[in-house]
């Protein structure tokens, strides 16, 4: 891949001056630039933070001591990263209430029980165990492969799970052997670095190792830019939308991107049409949506769609009406002067991702249980609602005339992201066919999308999905190389 001078790259990411995180509900933008303000050779402004415990100013000094600490924990050895880890989960889960009671102050989107609950879970977020050598022996002598770390990785974060991803990426990326320097969303900032302060000083009180953890203290376009740029930091990992995505994989270094999602479920006649709204509701209802594994549009076999709907309210949704649905797309996209109707211009409306689903009911004129989950509506498969990631607690509904049917027009919602989808269904053989033709990432039968994560289902957490660059659910092996050593000679003693 050709590396691009420092002008090229910045005209490549000026599109997302107004949000880092194009699709992550970036709430707060980016702050441009003042012509005034102080600039370090890296490009970062000016700021008060020295370095202490992580959190700076200037990506080259940030960077720099992330290097430092690297070198430190290779002297520590296994045993060292796995303090670390156990240091972080602890800190992750007793702060839980706290952390995620401070993220939500900031964010303002999503639940605070739900935001506690993405801070409790990190626990299963799995470290050293992953990186078991892989070792041959034969006549010609002995071959070892382990997993080596790549050095100080650049880790860009989301503004819909600021602590909880920075939180699994530590974890992920420590257990390999690395350190991290990370650039918030600017709307998740203050929770970054109040979480990197206190993993930072638990790690220097029992390690001795400060600066394992860094972030950006005032994140910007210019952090970005100096991350792709900079030449300590081999790496790039990248949990955001298409554009901030497309601009680190034109940076010249690897990228590991968890791009963005569009999440589809379908629901066939053979399904328990009870338990696929309990799911349904229980995944796509989580922090009201803000997951990209979350269900984001259903489509469902006309024969069981009334019934479908009624078990839906049952648990805990809310059927919206043709007109109050009406009154709500409106609030929710706009379509911009001169370019005419249609979902593909319909732009969403940033205020209303992660809002509650009382706040959506009262833009669509009407009033709600306070138990109700989400709402839902139905709707035809080109509405805004299904064609566009919405991330709000509104489920739009498709009726079609068949599974396949269903299938396909699932399929095209997904626009080929490969990221999640889900079915409710008793028939194995329309299980396999969705799941061939879907050839997503994490693929749900008859649970919840967080089944996909181990929550409710088997398998291990993890809050960056890498759908864009293939590696999947990221685990320690992700961010490693593979080192083979061989010692050429007739070692067998049989």
């Amino acid at each position: 891949m050709k590396t691009l001078d420092p002008e090229t790259l910045r005209s490549v990411v000026e599109s997302v001056v107004a949000r880092l995180s194009e699709g992550q509900a970036p709430t707060n933008p980016t702050p441009a630039p003042t012509p005034a303000a102080a600039k370090t050779s890296c490009g970062c402004g000016g700021g008060s933070s020295t370095g202490k415990n992580g959190v700076f100013s200037c990506v080259d000094k940030a960077a720099e001591a992330a290097h430092d600490a690297h070198l430190k924990l290779k002297k520590q050895g296994v045993a060292g990263r796995d303090k670390v880890i156990e240091i972080v989960k602890h800190l992750a889960v007793s702060n839980a209430t706290e952390w995620g009671t401070f993220e939500m102050n900031e964010t303002k989107i999503g639940r605070l029980d739900h935001k506690i609950g993405k801070l409790e879970i990190t626990k299963n977020v799995p470290g050293t165990e992953w990186l078991k050598p892989y070792a041959l022996s034969g006549d010609g002598g002995i071959t070892l492969e382990e997993y080596a770390p790549f050095g100080v990785i650049g880790a860009i974060l989301p503004v819909t799970h600021s602590v909880p991803t920075l939180t699994g990426n530590v974890i992920n990326m420590v257990a390999a052997g690395n350190s991290v320097l990370f650039n918030p969303h600017p709307g998740g900032a203050k929770s970054a670095a109040m979480a990197v302060r206190a993993y930072n000083q638990a790690i220097h009180h029992e390690l001795g190792i400060d600066n394992l953890i860094t972030t950006i203290e005032e994140p910007s376009l210019d952090s970005f830019d100096a991350i792709c740029a900079n030449e300590q930091i081999p790496l790039l990992a990248i949990t955001g939308g298409p554009a901030v995505v497309n601009a680190a994989m034109k940076s010249g270094k690897r990228a590991i991107c968890a791009g963005p999602g569009n999440p589809v479920v379908v629901v066939d006649e053979s399904a328990d049409l009870a338990r696929a709204a309990r799911g349904i509701v229980e995944g796509g209802a989580f922090d009201n949506n803000l997951l990209c594994i979350g269900e984001k549009a259903i489509f469902v076999v006309s024969s069981v769609f009334n019934q479908f709907c009624e078990e839906l309210a049952k648990a805990g949704g809310f059927r919206l009406n043709s007109q109050q649905l009406d009154q709500l797309t409106a609030t929710a996209f706009s379509i911009k002067p001169g370019e005419g109707g249609g979902c593909a211009q319909a732009a969403l409306n940033r205020d209303l991702i992660g809002a509650d689903p009382a706040v959506l009911a009262m833009h669509a004129g009407v009033s709600i249980p306070p138990d109700t989950q989400l709402l839902f509506a139905e709707t035809d498969a080109d509405h805004p609602f299904v064609q566009k990631e919405q991330m709000m607690p509104m489920m739009p509904i498709v009726s079609c005339p068949d599974f396949k049917t269903a299938v396909r027009e699932a399929k095209r919602a997904e626009h080929n992201y490969r990221h999640s989808a889900i079915i409710h269904t008793l028939d194995v053989n329309n299980m396999t066919y969705m799941a061939r033709e879907m050839d997503t990432t994490i693929f749900v039968k008859n649970g919840a999308s967080v089944a996909g994560l181990g929550l409710g289902g088997e398998g291990y957490l993890s809050y960056s999905i890498a759908t864009t660059t293939g590696e999947g659910i990221t685990t320690p092996k992700t961010f490693t190389r593979v080192r083979r050593c061989v010692l050429v000679e007739n070692l067998r003693i049989i």
